[in-house]
């Protein structure tokens, strides 16, 4: 069983799978998770990891335990899952996923009756309901059921649709190549671009809890066989998915693979367009792009902490319609205030019927910038530490300390420098006009943090050897 005094992470509670989350465990989870709502009308659903059906049936036995009605939608994508509380008017959810971890992991992520995930504070209300076993018990005769519920994926593909120029799309009758990488995405995506005209190839569609294809996470490394297929077949674009499909990772015509942050600024671009003066929310670690573009198209970029759920509630305080992460994440919020992989890749294909123009020449006309990225071990009780020295250090340069301290240089280049939230290292992203320019300013800053942290390591010895 988890023993840490924190269960929640940046996205849910994760563990590997009857290690860290074992059917007791989980029954604790949906006893607190229950406890939490007072009862009433709760969704589940899990995506296709193989420890998805112990799971799911641990927590349900949980959530009935606390009087709760539950509604189970299966295995499904994370956000049909997500839209399907919020159109059933159901009190919150539990979804069982680890995302694009690897296939040992399991995960419990909690959402709220809108389908958004719920925040820390209401997360310490929940943990706090299980480490001091204040569970709520329902009598005998207050044990309510479980109840199937079937359609959730037809209203989650119709909902898609009415974001998006269906009859645009259909009259371009584009041909995409969709690998969800043996995750839940096979389940929506290919019914999505029929439904809109779209002639469809998929690669890695069966779903496989073992991600035997490919790993679940869809870095550019990952999706050399997407590439190779979407230019073997002449396909219009290639779309990549994790394993619970709320992220979209793009490939061109020509077999070239881009980070989110292109796509999310070819989705921005359109928008601002079309919206003058919206507001688009971003995490500190998006790329200097997504700012360019707002401001050449009547945009304010709001910046964020790193993390999803982060990005959530802050559209949902500013009423924001369009958010996006650099790592494909895109969230809409006409349709939800959530990343939405088919959401994602209905929006691109918008944007390439509404201009008329390839994928990689609507890439190629936005601003260029490489990204160079690298970490360096860091004790966890010395980040906060090193932190405050390394702000010292840099004084004189414009900067923001939103997440970490993300430098931007005059020569239009930046780094951020920041602690991760899950391991004892900090990340360096660094960006320029060029190539050489990124690599530079990794090489420079690692240099610095290595300086301070070994300092910072020599003093605590010598505290220590003198105590």
């Amino acid at each position: 069983m988890i023993k840490a005094r924190r269960l929640f992470g940046t996205n849910g509670i994760r563990g590997v799978a009857n290690r860290d989350l074992t059917p007791e465990f989980a029954t604790k989870v949906g006893s607190s998770v229950g406890t939490f709502f007072g009862g009433g009308k709760i969704l589940v659903g899990r995506d296709g990891r193989t420890s998805g059906p112990m799971l799911v049936r641990a927590v349900i036995a949980g959530l009935l335990s606390a009087g709760c009605d539950v509604y189970d939608v299966g295995v499904a994508p994370t956000p049909a899952i997500q839209y399907a509380v919020k159109h059933y008017h159901m009190k919150g959810g539990v979804i069982i996923t680890a995302s694009h971890n690897p296939p040992e992991y399991n995960g419990i992520k909690v959402v709220a009756d809108d389908g958004v995930e719920i925040p820390r504070e209401l997360e310490v209300e929940i943990e706090g309901i299980l480490f001091n076993e204040r569970f709520y018990r329902a009598t005998w005769d207050g044990v309510k059921g479980v109840n199937e519920l079937s359609g959730a994926l037809d209203v989650y593909v119709e909902a898609v649709k009415q974001h998006v120029n269906v009859d645009a799309i259909r009259r371009k009758g584009f041909h995409v190549v969709v690998d969800p990488g043996n995750g839940v995405a096979g389940l929506a995506i290919p019914r999505l671009l029929q439904e809109m005209g779209c002639r469809v190839t998929t690669i890695n569609a069966e779903i496989d809890g073992t991600f035997p294809k490919r790993p679940p996470e869809p870095t550019l490394e990952n999706l050399r066989g997407l590439a190779l297929v979407v230019k073997a077949v002449k396909a219009d674009v290639g779309v990549a998915y994790d394993g619970d499909a709320d992220r979209a990772i793009f490939v061109d015509e020509r077999g070239e693979a881009h980070w989110g942050d292109k796509t999310f600024a070819l989705i921005e671009k359109q928008f601002l367009m079309e919206n003058p003066g919206e507001v688009i929310v971003t995490p500190i670690s998006s790329s200097s792009l997504i700012k360019d573009v707002a401001e050449e198209f009547g945009g304010k970029v709001v910046w964020t902490k790193v993390g999803s759920i982060i990005v959530s509630h802050v559209m949902k305080r500013l009423s924001a319609k369009l958010g996006g992460e650099e790592n494909g994440g895109i969230f809409y919020g006409p349709h939800q205030f959530v990343r939405d992989g088919a959401m994602a890749t209905a929006l691109i294909l918008n944007v390439m019927a509404k201009t008329g123009r390839k994928l990689s020449e609507l890439l190629d006309e936005l601003p260029s910038y490489y990204i160079e990225k690298d970490k360096l071990a860091c004790p966890d009780e010395l980040k906060e530490l090193v932190l405050d020295e390394l702000m010292k250090r840099v004084e004189g340069v414009s900067m923001d300390t939103i997440d970490g301290v993300r430098l931007w240089l005059q020569d239009e280049s930046s780094i951020l420098i920041r602690p991760s939230g899950t391991e004892p290292i900090y990340r360096l992203y660094a960006e320029g006009r060029t190539k050489e320019r990124a690599a530079q300013l990794v090489v420079k800053y690692k240099e610095v943090l290595r300086s301070i942290i070994n300092k910072l390591l020599t003093s605590v010895e010598r505290s220590l050897a003198n105590s």
